[in-house]
Parts: C-alpha cells; structure tokens; sequence
C-alpha cells in the first residue's frame, strides 16, 4: 500500500481568508474508477458511432452511470430496454456491458439486426462456466442480486430451472439441491468480496463437493476497489462513493466502507448531491468511484470541496491495474483513430 500526500487547494480558489476556512484533508483511495470492462463497453458503442455514424442502438444503459449515459446520447446513441423499440434497421445495436440471456442474441438474429456485444470478458467467463457446468451434469447455484441484468443474462443462458439464485447467507442455509453429488456455483462478478465468502463457506460446509470456479468469479476490479475503500475507511470520518444508485459495485463499495469503520459512507452521482453541511467539523473525508464511473466527477467533487475549505488531497493506493481488453473485430480498424480524437 503506498500513500500520496498531495497539495492543498490553490489561494485563486479561496473565498475567504486562509484562517477562516476549515480544514478538510481528502484520501483518495486508489484504484477506483473504469474498469477495463467498462472502459472497453464505452469504446464499443464511440467506436460504432465513428465507424458506423449515428444513430447507434444500445439495449439497456452501456454501463450504470447517467454522466456516461448522457454523454454517449448527445454523440448520437439511442438507449432501450428491449429490442423490439427498435425499428427496423441496418444500425449496429450493441448489448450493455452485463451480459444478456441467450434469447437477446437469437431475437436479433432473427430481425437481421446487426449486433455488437460489449459484455464485459469477465461476465462472458461467468457464462462459459455455467455451460461447463450445465453439459457436465451439474446443478448451477447462482450467488447475487435478483433483477440486477448481470442475473438476468446469466441466468438466461441455461433453461428455466437449471440455475438456483442465491442471494443472502440465509437462503444458502436452507437450499436444497436435487443431488448434493452433482452441484456448482458461479457467482454475480460484482459482489461483496466478504459476504461471497460467507455464502460460500455455508454451501461448502453443507455440500463439500460442491465445484467452484477455477479462478474467483469476483472481477479483479470488484477486489482491488473493495481492498482499497477498507485501507481508507478507518482513517476518515465520511467517505463518498461516486456512482449510480442502480451500480451493484457501487453500492457495495458504501457497505464496505462502513464495515471497515467509517462513521458515515454515501452514494453521491455529482458534486451537487452533496449536503454541505454533513461535513462541518470533519477532518478527514474518503473517496471512490465505482468501476463505471468516470474520474472526472470525482474531480468534480475536489473541486467543489477546494471552493469551501482549506484541502489537501492525499492518495492510499493499494494495487496497479494494467488490464485491457480488446474491441470486437468489427472495431478495430477505427481503434487508432479515436485514440488520435481523445488526444486532440
């Protein structure tokens, strides 16, 4: 773990005399932010626009975030839940970085829509396992949030009834498989590291051949951002996660934060969610985004705290994230030319 001190708020953006402003130290917890999933997803559809030319149809939000959502519509994206509010056309339509039931794919085929899926590897991982799982015979536990779409779409890759959804330490204690002897788990890529674990345990202390995953279905993302929030959370008095409220990773990022012993953790979207008044008298305040938002609103959040105290910012990074996916195929001939638009 290393810990950055960084500068305090520059004298231009004081509104008041420096000995009358309060002091308030920001900890950054570090990583936050994009994932390589999420980050490849938004490629995806400003890809297809360049390539392709707007409109470009994505069926549900690309990622959980309204900034992104709403910048991606003013390019020329059209969002919607299901396929059949789509015309009939020859635009690409593109499935959400969460992964969609098998019948979305089929139902597209069916129209001749032209379809790009920007579901995140590590959700596609999920899915080739349950198939392992389902062709070896095995009864599938799915352990996650009901309604979340990752859910939706794994859940949609077997038949009705193949997969049992397992949402709390409760319901793994009363589960009942066909057979003890043929059943394996999955699990949803964004989840709490420590409450997984606890369902875990009870299955596998109740069903000990019970099959995991080769390797933790929790994306490394999920992990390092959780592993973060803990290392910051002791040290401050409030502690912000910038995200959606409909951001499975998000909202367990405020859960962990509090576990780890921070008095008061919240979702916030922008800087204008925020009560002011919550932080008088607060020293120490800590900072993440979930892996779909975009740091440009927590350096939003900065500032809006340089324009009403005497900051300093600090960083506690406890990993280095260096994973990329690739594009579809379909992309990459335009790949090199959006990295010369992001630069200009």
């Amino acid at each position: 773990m290393t810990w950055t001190k960084g500068m305090s708020a520059s004298p231009a953006l004081d509104q008041s005399p420096r000995g009358e402003r309060q002091k308030i130290t920001l900890i950054l917890a570090a990583p936050r932010g994009f994932c390589a999933g999420v980050d490849r997803a938004i490629q995806i559809v400003e890809l297809a626009l360049a390539k392709y030319g707007p409109p470009v149809y994505v069926r549900h939000e690309i990622v959980h975030n309204r900034f992104v959502v709403e910048s991606l519509r003013a390019k020329g994206a059209i969002f919607v839940e299901e396929l059949d509010e789509i015309p009939d056309t020859d635009a690409p339509v593109i499935f959400s970085a969460h992964g969609v039931p098998k019948s979305v794919p089929a139902a597209a085929r069916a129209r001749n829509l032209f379809h790009l899926d920007a579901t995140c590897p590590l959700v596609s991982k999920v899915h080739k396992e349950a198939h392992q799982h389902y062709a070896q015979g095995r009864e599938l536990v799915l352990i996650g949030h009901a309604g979340h779409p990752e859910i939706i779409g794994t859940m949609g890759q077997l038949p009705e009834g193949a997969v049992t959804l397992i949402e709390t330490v409760e319901d793994a204690r009363k589960f009942t498989p066909k057979d003890p002897e043929k059943l394996a788990y999955v699990t949803q890529t964004t989840l709490s590291v420590d409450d997984t674990a606890e369902i875990v345990a009870v299955l596998q202390q109740r069903f000990p051949k019970i099959v995991g995953p080769h390797k933790e279905d929790i994306c490394y993302a999920t992990t390092n951002r959780q592993a973060a929030v803990k290392a910051v959370a002791p040290k401050v008095e409030r502690f912000l996660v910038v995200g959606a409220p409909n951001s499975s990773n998000s909202l367990r990022l405020v859960e962990v934060a509090e576990r780890a012993g921070c008095s008061r953790a919240m979702l916030v979207q922008r800087a204008t969610d925020l009560d002011w008044a919550d932080f008088q008298g607060v020293q120490a305040v800590g900072i993440t985004a979930g892996a779909s938002a975009p740091e440009e609103l927590v350096n939003e959040i900065i500032d809006s705290f340089r324009a009403r105290f005497d900051v300093t910012v600090e960083t506690v990074s406890t990993a280095q994230e260096h994973i990329a996916f690739n594009v579809p195929r379909e992309l990459r001939d335009v790949a090199p030319a959006r990295k010369k638009i992001a630069s200009a």
